[in-house]
Formats: C-alpha cells, sequence, structure tokens
C-alpha cells in the first residue's frame, strides 16, 4: 500500500486565506503587495487612525448609538463586550447570540454581542463595520440579499470596509501579529 504525503498548500494561499470568493483579479493585485512587502504600508496609509473605543463599556454605548440609529425596534442587547477568546483564525471577528431561558412561565431571550479583543487597536471604520455586521443579524439571520441591504443601510461603506479589513488582517498575519493563542 503506497503512502500518501500531505502537501501543505502554498504560502500564497496561506496569505490570502481571509479574500476567499474574491475575484481573481483582485487576488492577483493583492498578491503583487504581498510580494512588494507593501500591503501593510498600504493599509496603514488608508486607515491611519485608531479608534477611540476601547473599554466594554465604550464598545456598548457605541452599539447602543448605532442600533438606536438603526434598529429602534429591534429586540434589546443585553451585553456588548470585547472577547479575548475569540480568534480570527476560527474565521469570527464577532458574535452574536441569543440564548432563550424559561423565566416564570414565560419565553425570555437575552442576546449578546462580543468582537475579538483585536480589534481594540484597530482602525474605526473596522469596528464600524463589525459592529454593524453583528447588528443586522438581530433582524437577519442569515447571510443574504436582505443582510447585505441592512449593513449597508447602516454603513454605506460597508463592502469596501470588510474588504479593507480582510486587508487588514492578512497585513497582520504576515507580519506575525495575529498568532494562535494557546
Amino acid at each position: 500500500m503506497a503512502t500518501q504525503h500531505l502537501v501543505p498548500p502554498p504560502a500564497s494561499a496561506l496569505a490570502l486565506k481571509y479574500l476567499g470568493g474574491y475575484p481573481p483579479h483582485l487576488l492577483a493585485q493583492v498578491q503583487s503587495l504581498i510580494d512588494a512587502g507593501k500591503l501593510g504600508e498600504v493599509i496603514r496609509s488608508r486607515y491611519p487612525d485608531r479608534h477611540e473605543v476601547r473599554t466594554d463599556k465604550a464598545l456598548y454605548e457605541h452599539v447602543m448609538d448605532l442600533k438606536q440609529r438603526h434598529l429602534r425596534s429591534s429586540e434589546p442587547l443585553s451585553k456588548v463586550a470585547y472577547d479575548g477568546k475569540l480568534q480570527v483564525i476560527a474565521h469570527a471577528l464577532g458574535t452574536h447570540t441569543a440564548i432563550s431561558r424559561v423565566q416564570g412561565g414565560k419565553l425570555k431571550a437575552k442576546r449578546e454581542i462580543r468582537v475579538a479583543s483585536l480589534f481594540k487597536e484597530a482602525p474605526p471604520e473596522f469596528l464600524q463595520m463589525i459592529v454593524v455586521h453583528e447588528l443586522a443579524h438581530i433582524k437577519e439571520r442569515a447571510h443574504d440579499k436582505a443582510f447585505y441591504k441592512l449593513c449597508v443601510h447602516m454603513e454605506p461603506n460597508y463592502h469596501q470596509y470588510e474588504f479593507d479589513l480582510r486587508l487588514y488582517l492578512t497585513a497582520q498575519d504576515l507580519e506575525g501579529r495575529l498568532q494562535p493563542e494557546d
């Protein structure tokens, strides 16, 4: 019986792991920036600022302000926090959960939004994109047309920020800043 050897994917495939589904011409542009060692520099020049939403309390206030402006009649949130356990490697930038419990004969739901701690130091546009994404899940569960329409309603530059966030994560990864936690 022949022994099979597992061949790891090429480094370029690993570098582009956050960009699955994008057209080949865009991936080629990104790869050329990576090959030239300029991806991080380009992203930092495009997004030089860092947001000031550093604490869970500030994050809660930021999320609730957006919710009040765009989703007033939606279900309430019981918690909003940064989460050091969320790892970008598992493709989770943030999470939304709904926990249902029976209390006094009534079904009560608690909704939470958690954002990966990595984004405490991110540009404000990227935090905005993640928060908008998680808030949209309150009304739209699936990543479908209605979901993305709601995201764009709350943040008109949503799609550009999402793409650029993926570039940011790629640059962070290549620079060794996104190491898995043990």
